[in-house]
């Protein structure tokens, strides 16, 4: 008996815009939404999951047509993995817009010298 919270095996049935069908090892229909695939950000089910495709998923509800909901995510995310994954992901793009700036100021320097030596 499938309930909320248990991890099942399931095979995707369907891609749709908003994310994919699958059924459940024990036949009972399920229904990943496009936010439960991935951490990530998926503008694209087709490009995280194929029909035919097996999963493992977490049963998190169940929708009003009595579809097992369900979520790909790692629900024990290591919060201190997260931390550090967002804090490469700001200092790569602060020493992407230092670089930036500095060559645009550079550009600008060299202008403003040539129009008379003023900034």
């Amino acid at each position: 008996m499938t309930k909320v919270g248990d991890i099942v095996k399931s095979k995707v049935t369907q891609i749709t815009k908003y994310g994919a069908m699958v059924t459940l090892e024990n036949g009972e229909p399920g229904f990943i939404h496009i936010s439960k695939i991935s951490n990530q950000y998926v503008k694209n089910v087709a490009d995280f999951l194929k029909e035919g495709q097996e999963v493992e998923a977490r049963v998190i509800g169940k929708t009003k047509d009595g579809k097992w909901e369900l979520s790909l995510k790692d629900q024990k995310v290591d919060e201190d993995q997260q931390k550090a994954a967002a804090k490469a992901e700001f200092e790569r793009k602060l020493a992407k817009f230092l670089r930036d700036s500095e060559k645009k100021f550079a550009e600008y320097k060299k202008r403003a010298e040539k129009k008379g030596g003023r900034f």
